[in-house]
């Protein structure tokens, strides 16, 4: 059994510079006084603050710390107030704003006009006054004006006393809110690229425009040469790396070992591999996001970090083919938990897969979660299955499955070992309990690496993951004239018999963590069976996040301008802005690629 007993929950921290942002709450009235717009104060902030109470009591952000409303001092009736709205909003950090009014108001003159903050308007649907009139009026301002805006209208009319926030609302609400977070979360901060291409894959290509045009990121890179001069000169906590070492030999029991054994390290030698590999896994940490302690060694530039919300290592074969492979550094930290205790896991793309690495963000920013990095490696067919080891899959892997393995950065959050309901998760780190952890490390071995991969041994993770866990693997691909597009398949992990497993995994590498997949089928198009999900994949890596996640992915690629080439998601899930209607409505796909191209990415110029 793992050793975490005493393992604890670190506190919520912020560890990327820069403030968090806030949701700013605009709301909006009829300007007329002398009756018009004294009888609406009451009605209208009361809005404001029943939709602040509702966001902040609902959404946290990654990091665990509560999500702040900021609300504008006074009703908003024309564009004196809008532009002290503005002022209070900018002085407050606030990356999202919601406009919310139960009236008719002056259209363009209350309107919010920053371009690069995600907006949507409330309006109310109450009979007593226009609420609705004025969201359409608002709405298209907003897309005369080039600024895609979404629009929340309740199904069903409120009576004007009403200061509920109906179902269909509320759910509106938090699909936008938290995209809108994502978005203003990712601005400003930096992907770490550490090392350069590998192997040829395009998506470890680390393209600058794409960063900085559609996600309002910077670019930050280092050789891997950095590692052996930080691991020599001994630039790292040196109290911490003895900690964890004691934790990894605790906690961390090898797996078999593949090679032959005339071919095998001696433990000696595998000994040294894993003080090399945790140091590995510290320096990188280190190199995302700054470490204090290193300004105490007298390191004062390393101690401040790249401020990166995301990296990449780069690893083969420049790296791997003399030194320990990065599959424990990719693991660890992209995992809940460490040495240090249960914590938010950092996102590190392996083969520094900088695309893959884009969608891992954005699973991690949408769920709080942990992610899963894969190849999309295998489709079998039930034929398939059937030919090679006799047997037939039932349930939901009858239709075929495809095997999802890659040696590096699957979390062992995957390993589905965390339980709500009775049922396997993957859950924010400040609800996963000690015991659960202890689960997760218990169903991971680390085998020595295939020395034929990986020459420079190391050790990667070996574990299964349990079945019935609601998933959605996402990929973003560069395509030369349109940009990035978005894949999205949502699906289930899906457990087939022992014997089954044992004969299909051992035709690729046992040593590497498995997730069996079946989408969710819809009959059309890249969905008309497992086969077309595979053949319609844009490239060899997918990430994995928990839960049916591709509507708030649909809604935030839209708010960044990114078209989305295959879903299976149903229509009426589909969250965009207004102005998306204007592209077309019979066509939804070709119109996402037309509004997308007309609007450009959020930071770039047209």
């Amino acid at each position: 059994m793992a050793h975490v007993k005493d393992m604890k929950m670190t506190s919520p921290v912020r560890r990327l510079r820069g403030s968090l942002p806030k949701i700013g709450i605009r709301p909006v009235i009829d300007g007329r006084r002398k009756g018009v717009r004294e009888s609406l104060e009451g009605q209208t902030m009361q809005m404001a603050k029943s939709a602040a109470e509702f966001l902040s009591s609902n959404l946290r952000h990654p990091n665990g710390l509560p999500v702040e409303c900021v609300i504008a001092d006074t009703c908003i009736g024309g564009v004196a107030e809008a532009a002290e709205c503005a002022e209070k909003f900018a002085r407050e950090g606030v990356g999202v704003s919601l406009t919310v009014t139960p009236c008719w108001c002056y259209g363009t003159e209350v309107m919010d006009a920053d371009p690069l903050i995600p907006k949507a308007v409330w309006g109310f649907n109450g009979t007593e006054r226009p609420g609705a009139v004025y969201l359409a009026a608002a709405l298209a301002g907003y897309t005369q004006k080039g600024l895609p805006t979404f629009g929340i209208y309740g199904r069903d009319v409120q009576d004007s006393d009403d200061t509920s926030i109906p179902e269909d609302v509320q759910e509106k609400l938090l699909r936008f809110a938290k995209a809108g977070l994502a978005v203003a979360e990712m601005r400003g901060k930096s992907y770490l690229s550490m090392g350069s291409v590998s192997m040829g894959i395009a998506g470890s290509v680390v393209d600058d425009h794409l960063f900085h045009d559609y996600l309002g990121m910077r670019n930050e890179y280092v050789d891997m040469s950095e590692f052996i001069r930080r691991i020599e000169d001994q630039i790292y906590d040196r109290e911490e790396y003895r900690r964890a070492i004691e934790w990894v030999r605790q906690n961390c029991p090898e797996g078999e070992d593949p090679n032959h054994p005339d071919k095998q390290h001696d433990p000696g030698h595998k000994d040294e591999e894993w003080e090399i590999v945790v140091k590995m896994a510290m320096i990188a940490r280190d190199m995302m996001t700054g470490n204090p302690k290193l300004g105490e060694l007298g390191y004062g530039e390393e101690a401040l970090g790249h401020n990166a919300i995301a990296a990449g290592f780069q690893g083969q074969r420049q790296w791997t083919d003399f030194m320990p492979n990065g599959d424990f550094l990719e693991a660890i930290l992209n995992s809940s938990f460490d040495w240090n205790g249960i914590r938010e896991p950092y996102i590190v793309a392996t083969e520094n897969d900088c695309l893959n690495g884009i969608v891992m963000l954005f699973g991690h920013l949408l769920t709080n979660t942990a992610q899963i990095f894969s190849d999309v490696r295998t489709y079998w067919s039930p034929e398939a299955i059937e030919r090679v080891s006799g047997k037939q899959l039932s349930g939901k892997a009858a239709n075929g499955i495809i095997h999802l393995i890659n040696s590096g950065p699957t979390a062992l959050d995957g390993t589905g070992q965390q339980i709500r309901g009775g049922k396997p998760v993957m859950k924010p780190f400040w609800e996963i309990t000690p015991e659960e952890v202890g689960k997760c490390l218990d169903a991971t071995k680390w085998c020595p690496a295939e020395l034929e991969y990986f020459r420079g041994g190391g050790f990667s993770t070996q574990f299964l993951t349990r079945g019935e866990m609601p998933v959605t693997m996402s990929r973003i691909n560069l395509v030369k004239g349109i940009g990035p597009v978005l894949q999205i398949a949502e699906g289930f992990t899906v457990e087939i018999p022992r014997d089954v497993h044992d004969i299909l995994n051992s035709r690729t590498n046992p040593t590497w963590p498995t997730t069996w997949f079946a989408p969710v089928l819809t009959g059309e198009g890249a969905f008309t069976d497992v086969y077309s999900v595979m053949a319609n994949w844009g490239a060899n890596h997918g990430a994995i996040s928990y839960g049916h996640i591709g509507d708030s992915l649909i809604t935030l690629a839209s708010m960044l301008r990114i078209p989305v080439n295959m879903h299976n998601v149903a229509a009426e899930r589909i969250f965009r802005p207004s102005a998306w209607s204007a592209f077309g409505t019979a066509d939804p796909e070709g119109a996402d690629y037309r509004a997308c191209f007309n609007f450009g990415p959020l930071y770039g110029m047209k």
